[in-house]
């Protein structure tokens, strides 16, 4: 391909194409982890979206594979390289214009979700979706994945701030759908259609944002549970009568994983522990907060602490976002993303434990607790096949129970290649079949993002066949 190559490289500019496999390292793998991936024939860094649609076009005349790629942030391998096509990074598009006046964002795919809300601060507005990685995921990802985070329980998730975008097709043509209006209902909602579909339809090369008026400050509070039961009852409580700006949750495992690596004297004992923080006008915030306090002692809490300090306030919240690489620090992970109802909460939380002790493997969970969005983490020693292969089958056997009540294989992190083997037993037949339908009209020679949320092998096959968990085991 090397005549080909340079008839590409000759539409980008200097320096955007690598071929270089030292230099490819880098752009071969992302959060996941996975431990095989694929040898990309060429690693595109764009600058623009005619970029993209140079190298899209080129994809297509020649077959080959693309994968989008914004931080490298996915934790369910949607960006990970395959064997012989091109990673297209789109990490070098960073540029953010603000409109004060229509409260609206401009922002291309590859700056940082923390960049956009400095961008927005200095307008006095506030771009609500906060992953925990915030400081380092890209809004093309967050996009792609429709993420949520801490503040998604009263604010939502990215879906709620997308009014429009810019996307290049398939074929390489350049759409914008939606725009800088609120309201907008011609046509379908194919702005939507393309927030979480992992770069699988289409790549995104600019999006236009909502934004809200900056958020007013904020009073933390801290309980610690003497059992998990205490601490999801209380959270139940809570969502009945009132809507924190945040509700989170840790159990034991979490919270001595974040002790031993940041040392500010979080409670060992605790079998769970939650952040909760309340954003409301001054006259009510302290009402709100006297009440969740209450319904925490109610519960059997053992400490309850609550700070209107904005900054010992965050000294707790930087806990509950450090918690994913605590618990990397003790082993491999298999990462969850499970949700349910927030009323079954408390039995996905119970269930997990159980699962933990049948399978002897240490399960991390923390979550959003506010609206049931769950992050399990099965940890394991790669050198102890036996304890791997139950970690696998651990992994499995959470996503079956989290299907069994009700919820979703995957609340924020998308299905990438991880998750894909069970998307047919969650979904159903005919709405697994009208995916692959709608993937099939936008790229019909599945180009985009191969062997993430589609597999065209599986689409013929009986759902129930889709989550075995040698299949999880295989595509971890």
């Amino acid at each position: 391909m090397e005549t080909e190559l340079a008839e590409l490289e000759a539409q980008l500019p200097a320096g955007c194409l690598i071929t270089k496999p030292e230099t490819m390292e880098a752009y071969r793998r992302d959060r996941a982890n996975d431990p095989h991936p694929g040898m990309p024939l060429a690693v595109v860094r764009a600058t623009s979206t005619a970029d993209v649609q140079a190298t899209v076009r080129f994809a297509a005349a020649h077959g080959i594979p693309v994968v989008p790629r914004g931080a490298g942030s996915s934790l369910s391998g949607g960006s990970t390289a395959v064997d012989g096509g091109i990673v297209l990074s789109v990490d070098r598009m960073r540029e953010i214009t603000i409109d004060p006046v229509t409260r609206t964002a401009f922002v291309q795919p590859g700056a940082l979700n923390a960049e956009v809300k400095a961008a927005a601060a200095e307008h006095g507005c506030w771009y609500p979706p906060d992953p925990a990685s915030f400081e380092f995921c890209s809004i093309g990802g967050n996009v792609a994945t429709n993420a949520g985070g801490l503040c998604c329980v009263k604010y939502g998730v990215t879906t709620d701030y997308v009014l429009g975008m810019t996307v290049v097709l398939a074929d390489g043509r350049a759409v914008t759908l939606g725009g800088p209006r609120l309201k907008d209902v011609a046509g379908l909602s194919l702005t939507k259609l393309f927030v979480g579909s992992e770069g699988t339809l289409g790549i995104i090369t600019e999006v236009c944002l909502r934004l809200i008026p900056a958020q007013r400050l904020r009073t933390t509070l801290v309980a610690t549970f003497p059992t998990l039961d205490d601490s999801t009852n209380t959270v139940l409580e809570i969502t009945k009568t009132m809507r924190p700006s945040m509700c989170e949750f840790m159990d034991r495992v979490t919270i001595n994983a974040v002790e031993d690596d940041v040392h500010m004297g979080l409670d060992r004992d605790a079998e769970a522990m939650l952040i909760i923080q309340s954003d409301e006008p001054a006259e009510h915030a302290g009402r709100e907060i006297a009440d969740i306090e209450r319904i925490c002692r109610d519960n059997h809490a053992g400490e309850v602490f609550s700070t209107d300090d904005p900054d010992e306030g965050e000294q707790f919240i930087a806990a509950r976002r450090h918690a994913i690489p605590a618990v990397e620090k003790t082993g491999t992970i298999l990462l969850e993303d499970v949700g349910v109802p927030v009323p079954l909460l408390g039995r996905l939380v119970d269930g997990i434990a159980e699962i933990a002790g049948q399978r002897d493997v240490t399960i991390a969970v923390m979550a959003h607790a506010g609206d049931g969005n769950t992050h399990p983490l099965v940890v394991f020693d790669p050198t102890d096949a036996a304890q791997e292969e139950r970690a696998h089958t651990a992994y499995g056997e959470i996503m079956d129970l989290a299907m069994g009540l009700g919820g979703t294989i995957t609340g924020e992190h998308g299905v990438g290649r991880l998750k894909q083997p069970w998307l047919g037993a969650y979904l159903g037949d005919d709405v697994y079949e009208l995916n692959h339908r709608i993937k099939a009209a936008l790229d019909p020679q599945g180009i985009l993002n191969p062997g993430v949320v589609f597999n065209r092998e599986q689409a013929a096959a009986a759902p129930s066949a889709a989550h075995d968990p040698s299949a999880s085991a295989a595509a971890s």
